[in-house]
Order: structure tokens, then sequence, then C-alpha cells
């Protein structure tokens, strides 16, 4: 594994900058890691936190931006807006499996992974915590877990309009408005929006347009009521509705590959819905805190577009050369052309109740008791169309007739595979923390959670075209259930300075691929069952404060052991989308951060991230020793901003520039490809008058990087064979986005 110079440099650069620091202090920090207030300081967790003043200095709007500013974490955007991997210190998300990283907003667990890309808006804090978490946040935390949480009503009338327009070209408006509604300011409300609109940055050289246009409206009411001096409500309320295109993929060789542009002929589409809501309520008991979360999310999004092999209609679908196949369509067709489209549709709908009782004595131990359920229902369904130049038909649950010679029907069904599933999960936890000395603290927490699925097949018969002989209404059942215990030691050999170690256990549960997959597909790691994720860390870590609280820096070194490391594979011989898993991996690194005062109006932050990961027990001989799917082994930022009065009346000019630093990326277990290092800059600057206006200009990928999100091997036979030495031809390629610059306004009142 290889470190970044630059990196190292950077990092060195702002240790020994001391001499050029100016006397004043970095603001005092403070986090909830361990589901308690605490400083950042004094948390023995790593975790990388983003307060409303750096949220709005690194202009934060999405998921992808905070990710991008910490190390050892990293979001993939690949096929559509719901299919968006998280992965901490190399524990990855994939199609069809939950998120690596238990993510919460306003402490409600998000029930799917779709909704996690998402616009961020009207935020106070973000925290991501990095290691197993799951015995404070729950079963998905196997790599880590993220809070977001909302600015809350405040006790007088405020608000803030912000209007952009950027190169795409397009606009967008955010805002809030918020205060109190009773005299005696007991009720208190704060409604806030988004709404986003621009043609995309993706060119699609065959229909000449963009292939990612973008169109998002998203808004939250929350609502605080102060029953009485031990009783407070919370309740919340968000809508967010996504419109934008799907699968306009590229077919290549090398993960490097950037010199082929989109070619779909069929646009794509892409429709997001969800609504949630919640209603918290904390009691003082004066010795403890009765607190409960009921939460509820229903969520609906639908893909569609081109198909395999990703190119207009006159190239014909030649998979494997199998001229047969082509001769098969244009007989039921009649048809000059071969091409294929795809359409899928997901539907999710959940709901939650979280119980947790507080200790809330201010000396000797602090504790934490509770319980957590959540019911899931899920359906989805994946199929494949003929394209006959008329578009493709958005398939949900109204299944239409397969007759491919009826001249009038647009886009024929040539197969399709639906299943629903219901979850039930249940947990119990607990942690509990007390001194052993002045200086030592110990926590001890633990957690149970059990999954029960059920699997029912839903694919009409006369859709199956697998092969697999699927059984409509055939049901399958599993659960799966571990204890998530962690133990944390730590130590304050001064008052700068704390040292810690720990040990913890993550949990994310299994899943279902398609009946009959384990037999009929031929690539190592694949069955009809994916089984349970278990990782288990080690740590040790440090933080501190120098130079009279002018440079703060943080590091952590980990081992992490893990059973079952997830991988995606589509298999073009059934048309199924199949999570594979690797028996078990090992993961090594480190992170290290900081941030310092330099000079009168500088600030430097700075992150360096390492993840070496090795394959060591695994189905086929070929994939020992390598390293684990979608692991980046170098993650690292730089960020430098300047702010500095300009004359009187309270006006401030500020700049800044953040450099990003993606190592090399591995993305399947036979490591055939890997993406080259990737290096990103995003600049920002503009005039503020506090508590009035601003105005801020900025630039994405100011040096227009081209490269890939995503690299998924396709369909090649020698690949599915295993023959050694030979690269799949066909792989699944996602580009990223080019340079982006805009301008935006914002009045506060």
């Amino acid at each position: 594994m290889k470190t970044h110079p630059k990196l190292l440099a950077f990092a060195i650069a702002a240790a020994v900058a001391g001499e050029a620091l100016a006397q004043a202090t970095l603001e005092e920090v403070v986090v909830t890691a361990r589901k308690r207030s605490e400083s950042l300081f004094e948390s023995p967790v790593s975790v990388k936190a983003f307060t409303d003043s750096d949220i709005r200095a690194s202009g934060i709007q999405t998921p992808q931006d905070f990710v991008d500013l910490t190390p050892n974490v990293t979001l993939v955007q690949t096929q559509s807006t719901g299919n968006s991997f998280l992965n901490i210190r190399g524990i990855s998300s994939a199609r069809n499996s939950e998120l690596a990283a238990a993510v919460l907003i306003d402490g409600v667990l998000l029930s799917n992974p779709t909704q996690l890309n998402q616009q961020l808006f009207d935020i106070q804090q973000i925290e991501v915590l990095r290691g197993p978490q799951g015995a404070l946040y729950g079963r998905n935390a196997i790599g880590g877990a993220i809070t977001i949480t909302t600015k809350e009503p405040g006790d007088e009338h405020e608000g803030e309009v912000r209007v952009g327009a950027e190169s795409a070209p397009g606009w967008s408006v955010k805002g809030y408005v918020g205060g109190p509604l009773t005299d005696d300011g007991s009720v208190k409300y704060r409604l806030a929006g988004s709404y986003m609109d621009n043609d995309g940055y993706i060119d699609n050289e065959y229909l000449g347009e963009e292939a990612d246009p973008y169109k998002d409206t998203s808004m939250r009411a929350r609502l605080n009521w102060d029953v009485s001096d031990r009783l407070t409500t919370d309740f919340r309320v968000g809508y967010s509705k996504l419109e934008t295109q799907a699968f306009y993929f590229i077919i290549d060789v090398e993960a490097d590959d950037t010199d082929i542009p989109v070619q779909v002929n069929n646009p794509g589409y892409n429709e997001r819905e969800f609504l949630s809501a919640s209603f918290k309520f904390d009691y003082d008991m004066g010795f403890a805190t009765l607190s409960g979360v009921t939460a509820y999310d229903d969520l609906e999004e639908t893909s569609s577009g081109d198909q395999f092999n990703f190119l207009p209609r006159e190239h014909p679908y030649n998979y494997f050369n199998n001229d047969a196949f082509g001769a098969y369509i244009k007989f039921l067709t009649g048809d000059e052309y071969t091409d294929l489209s795809q359409n899928q549709y997901l539907e999710v709908e959940s709901v939650s109740q979280e119980i947790r009782l507080t200790g809330n004595n201010e000396t000797g131990p602090q504790w934490i008791v509770g319980a957590y359920m959540i019911a899931t229902d899920r359906y989805i369904s994946t199929g494949s169309q003929i394209d006959r130049g008329l578009g493709v038909y958005n398939v949900q649950k109204d299944f239409r007739p397969s007759v491919f010679v009826d001249p009038t029907n647009p886009s024929p069904q040539l197969g399709i595979l639906a299943d629903e599933q219901d979850n039930f999960a249940w947990a119990v936890f607990g942690q509990v923390a007390f001194d052993l000395t002045d200086n030592l603290e110990l926590s001890l927490a633990a957690r149970y959670d059990h999954d029960e699925r059920e699997n029912t097949a839903l694919t009409p018969p006369l859709y199956d075209t697998t092969g697999l002989g699927i059984v409509f209404g055939e049901q399958r059942k599993e659960s799966w259930d571990a204890w998530q215990p962690k133990a944390t030691l730590r130590w304050r050999p001064t008052d700068n300075w704390v040292v810690y170690g720990d040990i913890s256990r993550g949990f994310r549960s299994g899943g279902f691929n398609q009946t009959g997959v384990g037999t009929a597909i031929l690539y190592p790691g694949i069955d009809d069952i994916f089984d349970e994720q278990l990782s288990t860390n080690f740590e040790v870590g440090a933080k501190g404060d120098l130079l009279d609280g002018r440079l703060r820096l943080s590091a952590a070194v980990y081992f992490n052991e893990l059973e079952g490391a997830y991988f995606f594979f589509y298999d073009p011989n059934t048309n199924t989308q199949n999570l594979g898993s690797v028996p078990e991996a090992e993961y090594t690194g480190l992170e290290l951060e900081g941030t310092a005062l330099l000079g009168e109006y500088f600030t430097l932050n700075f992150g360096l991230g390492l993840t070496d990961s090795e394959i060591t027990e695994a189905p086929t001989a070929d994939w020992l020793g390598n390293q684990a799917p979608l692991v980046s082994e170098v993650t690292g930022n730089v960020g430098l901003q300047f702010r500095a009065p300009i004359g009187s009346g309270g006006m401030e000019v500020f700049a800044r520039a953040d450099w990003q630093h993606l190592g090399e990326t591995w993305w399947e277990p036979n490591n055939y490809s890997s993406r080259s290092a990737v290096d990103l800059l995003d600049l920002r600057a503009g005039l503020e008058v506090a508590d009035n206006w601003a105005i801020t200009a900025w630039v994405k990928n100011a040096t227009d990087e081209e490269y890939n999100t995503e690299y998924s091997p396709g369909p090649d036979a020698a690949f599915i064979l295993g023959i050694p030495g030979v690269k799949p031809q066909f792989n699944f390629l996602w580009p990223a986005q080019g340079v982006r610059y805009g301008i935006e306004l914002t009045k506060w009142f």
C-alpha cells in the first residue's frame, strides 16, 4: 500500500506550523457519538464532526459532500438515485444490501438505503463515526454510524432564503422560517424546503442532450412542544421527490477508461418519492430520562432505461456473439433490431419504535438501556423489455401481457422478476460508563439484534425467462441474530490529551438472492441466500490540543476482521442481480486528522485515511491475498480557508479550497481491474454581512478530472467460468460529472 506524498507533506506542514499560528483558539465542538453530549476531544471514538459553520463554509448539500471530507469513507454513485454505496474503512454496501453504516436523522434510523442520497438543508451538525457502532446504533452499524441533526425551532422568529444558479444550466432555491407559536414559547415550529432543477453535466452524444438532468423537491416541518418542565415532544415530517435519469452505463474493459461517451438511445427515467414522519418525546423522571421515538417511512422508486449493451438500437444485442438469440427476438417481434431496455420498481414501507432510559446522574456511572423494533414491507421487480425505439414502459405492479408480435405494443416485456419481503427486527441494548480513577474511564455496551425475513416469489410464470423454475407464491423464511458488545477504555494523561482503546463487534443481516441461482450460476461466492456479516474491530486512538488550543489532532489505528464481505454480480444467463460474499477478509488502517489556525485569518484542515485489506478465506484460491471488494487504499483531504473583515459594517470576505484524494480502488474479489487515484479540487469564495446577507461563488471538480465512480464486472464467458488470466470484456462503468460552477445569494431575516 502506497501513501500519497502530497497528503503526508500537508500533514507534516500542519503539524510544524506552530510559529505561524494566531493567538485565537479553535471552537469547542460538542458531539453525541455515545448518545450523550460531550466534547469532541473527550469522545473516545474516531469521529469526524461538521458543525453549522463547517457546513456553510464547505458548502455541504448532499451526503457526497461530507463524505468527500472524511478520511476512510467513500460513496459510490451508480445506476440510479437509490444506488449509493457507502464504504467505511473498507466495509461497503452494494446493490440489494443494507447500508454499511447506521444513518440517523434527528435520532431516527433510515430504514432503507435508497434514502441516503438526498438533499441536506437547514442542518445543524453531522457526525461520521468510524468503526463498528452496533452496540449503540444497531444492526447496520457494522462499518460505523452517521448522525445528521437538523436545526430546531428557535425562540425568536427567523428565516433564510438562498437562491442559486449553476452552469448546467440550472437553478435552486432553499430556505426556512420558524419561531414560537405561543406567547410563552412552549410551542415552536420550523419549516424548511429545497428545490433544485438543472439540465445535467454528462453528455449523451447519441441523443444530443445531457444524461443526468436533476430535479428535486424536498421539504421538512418540525413542531416542538414543551408540555411541562418534565415533558418535551418533537414531531417531524419530511417529503422528497426526485426526478432524474438512470442506466446510462458505458461498457468497457478497464476501470480507468473514460474515452467512450454515453450513447444510450433511451434517455432513461428515475423517480424517487418518499415520506417520513417521526414523533419523539423526552420525560424527565428525576433519576433518569425516558425517551421514545416512533417513525414511519414510505418510499417508491421507479427506474427505467437502456439495457446491455447500452448502445443505440443499430448496435445489436450480441451477448457472446449469440446470433441465435438475436434471430429469436426478431422472430418474436418482426423488428429489424434486437435491442433491449430495462425497468425496476421498488416500494418500501416501515414502522419503527425505540424506547430508551438514560440516567441523569451528574456523578457516578453514566448509563442507558433500551429496546428497538422495526417492521418493513418491501416489494421489488426488475425486468427486461424489447426496445422498438418507442421508449420504455415503466413497470410497477401492473404487468402487461407479453405479446411480442403485437405491433401496437411499444415495449414488449421479455421477462420480469418480482418478490415481496416482510422483515421484522427487534433489539435490546444498554451501556454504562464509569470512572476507574480520576483519569481513567471504562465504558461497556452491548446490543442483541434479531432479524427475521420472509421472501415471497411474485414472478408470474408468463414472465419467468430465468430457467430457474421459479414457483409463484413460494416463500422462504430465514432469521439472523447476533450480540454486538463494545468495550472502551479512555485515559487522560494530561488535560489536553485523551488516549483510548476499543474492542467492538458489528453485525449486518443476511438476505435473499433469487431462488436457484446457487446451482445455476458458476461464479464462486453466489448462493440463494447471502449470509450475515460479522466484524470484530480492535482500535487504539489519541486526541489532543497543541500550541494553546490552536492545533487540534486526532489519530486512530485499527484492525478489523470481517466475515462475509459483499460484492455484486450480474448474471446475464438468468438475468439476475446477485449479492455474493467473501468468507473472510482483514482490514488494517489508520486515520490522522487535524485542524490548525494559521495566522489571523487562515484555518487549515487535513485528513489522511489508509486501509489495507486482504482476503484471507475464499471459495476459490484465486482470490486469496487479493484486496477486498470496493476498497480505496488511500483517502485524504486538505482544506484551506481564509476569512477576514473588510472595512466597517461587519462585512467579511472568505475563500476556501478543498482538495480530495481517492487512492487506487478495487471493485471485485478477482482484482481484475482497479481505478487509479483520483484528485479533486473544490473552490468557494464570497462576501458576507453577518445575519444579513451573503454572496458565494463555487466550483466543483475545478480541474475537470475525468473518472468513473463505479466499475462493475459484466457478462463475459471467461470471467464467469473463471479462466485464469482472462479479463471480463463487458464491464459496467458509471461516469462521474465534470467541472460544475455556480453562484448563491443568501438573505437572512
